[in-house]
């Protein structure tokens, strides 16, 4: 690990100003993962679904200011993206997105 103080100050900062993101990731990640395991699921399922749901979490976390939801709201639909799991989420946003005329 780096020994210079501004290093450490520099990654202090970096946490602070991306925690809500990180955050909410990591808690889809963990949710996920014992909702795979609560449900039965195989090892295979619990290493796909669980980064799955926290990369998912992620991105959402850094789009919620572009449509006026505050960052601190991220843990919210972190927790939320991690319960419903991938699939869930990939229905709801296809039926949103696409639109058959």
């Amino acid at each position: 690990m780096p020994d210079r103080q501004e290093t450490w100050t520099f990654l202090a900062t970096w946490l602070e100003s991306n925690w809500p993101g990180l955050y909410s990731a990591l808690l889809a990640a963990l949710i996920a993962a014992l909702r795979v395991i609560y449900g039965g699921g195989k090892l295979r399922q619990l290493f796909s679904e669980a980064p799955l749901c926290g990369a998912v979490a992620l991105s959402a976390s850094h789009g919620l200011s572009l449509i006026g939801i505050p960052l601190s709201a991220a843990p919210f639909f972190g927790g939320l993206i991690g319960l419903l799991g991938v699939e869930c989420v990939r229905a709801a946003a296809k039926k949103t997105f696409i639109h058959k005329e």
